[in-house]
């Protein structure tokens, strides 16, 4: 691999390394290295958040998967990563020069893919197998709107053997509110629904990005709405490892991406503040 490009938190580019579906990022919420899987190839998802990245996002689901070369890739870019240049090339910081996960993310929603239960396998057997799991981690960022398909829970069996965590993306807790920002049909209901089946078969962690819609900042609404979710899932006995919060820090190729800037630092650590007194554990990242 020759491409090469200055890594920064701010650009997370999926063809940065040149591969169709593996690519690096630095990561706020991992803390270093990410090494991307990208499902989404032709930038199709079932949602349409209002801050997403993807440029020229159509609806719709992964397209299916050239095992062959996920598997030549992701054993090429390891490789490099362990016992190539690939640090010096892409100018990452000493402090950054570890593989913090695997994130199975990317341009659309991941578990859309036809077979990701043997995508999955695959890329935990590989990583396994060149000595990266288990000392970094393995990660499903998904919007958990298709949790309720049996692959996709087999699949999640199969994240959990290989000590892996599902990032929940969870933006609000008003049917109102996800249609905002999500442009998602699914209820709250479904969503609770979702959720339960998520934390009941592999760690589960809650992400949640705020942003400030047409300078409304953080509602009443909106917050009151989020806490008693959460004191919901608590009294239903949901186990739930962390509540990860976040704003944007680059910019939407969505239409609404003039009428959003990031949550203030103090909004944000105030709200953290209330998710901890329910008692759950909480990361911000401004």
């Amino acid at each position: 691999m020759t491409n090469s490009t200055r890594l920064t938190i701010t650009d997370h580019s999926r063809d940065s390394a040149g591969l169709t579906y593996i690519y690096p990022v630095l990561s706020r919420r991992s803390g270093g290295l990410s090494i991307g899987v990208n499902f989404n190839i032709n930038n199709a998802c079932n949602w349409r958040c209002i801050y997403c990245q993807v440029p020229d996002l159509t609806l719709g689901a992964a397209p299916l998967l050239d095992f062959s070369l996920l598997e030549k890739e992701l054993r090429q870019f390891l490789s490099d990563v362990l016992h190539g240049d690939f640090f010096d090339r892409f100018q990452v910081d000493p402090r950054n020069r570890v593989i913090k996960d695997i994130a199975i993310s990317g341009n659309g929603e991941p578990t859309s893919v036809q077979d990701f239960d043997k995508a999955v396998n695959l890329i935990g057997s590989i990583a396994t197998e060149m000595g990266v799991l288990p000392n970094s981690n393995l990660v499903l960022i998904s919007n958990g709107s298709l949790m309720h398909q049996t692959k996709v829970q087999v699949g999640l069996r199969s994240l959990h053997r290989y000590g892996g965590e599902v990032w929940f993306k969870f933006d609000s807790a008003t049917d109102a509110g996800r249609n905002l920002i999500n442009n998602a049909a699914q209820t709250m209901e479904s969503a609770l629904r979702n959720l339960k089946i998520s934390a009941a078969i592999c760690q589960t962690k809650i992400q949640t990005c705020l942003v400030d819609y047409s300078g409304q900042g953080l509602t009443d609404v909106e917050k009151n709405a989020y806490l008693q979710f959460l004191k919901r899932i608590k009294n239903d006995g949901v186990a739930i490892g962390k509540i990860m919060l976040y704003t944007i820090a680059r910019p939407s190729m969505q239409p609404e991406a003039a009428k959003m800037k990031p949550l203030s630092p103090e909004l944000m650590r105030h709200f953290a503040g209330e998710i901890r007194a329910l008692g759950f554990e909480v990361r911000v990242d401004c």
